[in-house]
């Protein structure tokens, strides 16, 4: 038996050694496979190593706690709108009660919605932070995410410095129907105040960013960035295959096709993306 399956399979385990009996308990979460080559490793290796897999550079999913580690310099992290909370303004229901949905993630994720904003600094440089997190309610852009990003944008404005988003979305939130559309207008609204302001705003997309998301501020950057193999698309694979009546390509909707077509400016893998955001910003800074 090989030792993912023991450790699939034998979370308690009883040895005998010496006529003694030995049980042996292996924690939860200890080891992790690589969903991509099937590398299995132990768990804080993956985390140190930004979650990226040793072997195939797979780039796990993560949180916007850890981005803001490793983005932003110690002890300069300062949020925005940190408490602002989504209402349901539809008294939406499908299998469960959208507000009972929202009580749900906002106790499984700590987070009061699907993004974090904030002041912070790069090497220095202060910049304001967008980072959208896809474990409260797949990153989805309801009426709050808008609102935060919005005044994230205006703040950056007024300030004049660069904003920086993280996307991860699976698009626009279906329980708050018109308004969460409407988020799309106002966010790229703002940006183009910034935009006339003369002021850069990276957008940084990451697996999956999807939806109305993708149709506005996601695609609306000075420069464009992308980790690599990234699930970055409008609507979904299949979706598309039936209204064309064609088959796609493998690697359709991934960033390395984006790259080649010219939709995204670069790919940057996420151990370097401080250093490489710190070379854009310094460019910009240093030619205005």
């Amino acid at each position: 038996m090989s030792l993912s399956e023991w450790l699939n399979t034998k979370r308690n385990v009883s040895l005998r050694t010496n006529s003694k009996e030995v049980n042996l308990q292996v924690p939860e979460g200890l080891w992790i496979k690589c969903t991509k080559c099937n590398l299995l490793m132990y768990y804080k290796t993956l985390e140190k190593n930004f979650k990226i897999c040793p072997k195939c550079e797979h780039h796990f999913a993560t949180t916007s706690k850890d981005r803001i580690k490793t983005l932003i310099d110690d002890n300069t992290w300062q949020p925005i709108n940190q408490y602002l909370t989504s209402t349901d303004p539809l008294g939406f229901a499908d299998r469960k009660l959208y507000s009972k949905r929202l009580l749900d993630m906002k106790t499984q994720t700590g987070l009061c919605d699907a993004v974090e904003t904030g002041l912070g600094k790069i090497f220095d440089i202060p910049i304001a932070l967008g980072i959208m997190d896809f474990r409260f309610m797949g990153g989805s852009m309801g009426s709050v995410v808008g609102e935060k990003l919005t005044r994230l944008i205006e703040q950056a404005t007024i300030s004049k410095i660069a904003v920086i988003i993280i996307c991860a979305s699976g698009g626009a939130r279906m329980q708050e129907g018109m308004l969460s559309l409407m988020q799309m207008a106002k966010i790229s609204s703002a940006l183009q105040k910034h935009k006339q302001a003369r002021l850069p705003y990276f957008p940084i997309l990451t697996s999956p960013t999807t939806g109305g998301v993708t149709a506005s501020f996601a695609m609306l950057g000075d420069l464009i960035i992308a980790e690599p193999n990234s699930l970055i698309a409008f609507a979904g694979r299949r979706v598309i295959e039936q209204t064309i009546k064609e088959d796609l390509p493998d690697n359709f909707q991934t960033s390395e096709y984006l790259f080649k077509h010219g939709f995204i400016d670069l790919i940057i893998s996420r151990v370097e993306l401080k250093n490489k955001l710190h070379q854009i910003l310094s460019f910009y800074y240093s030619a205005s």
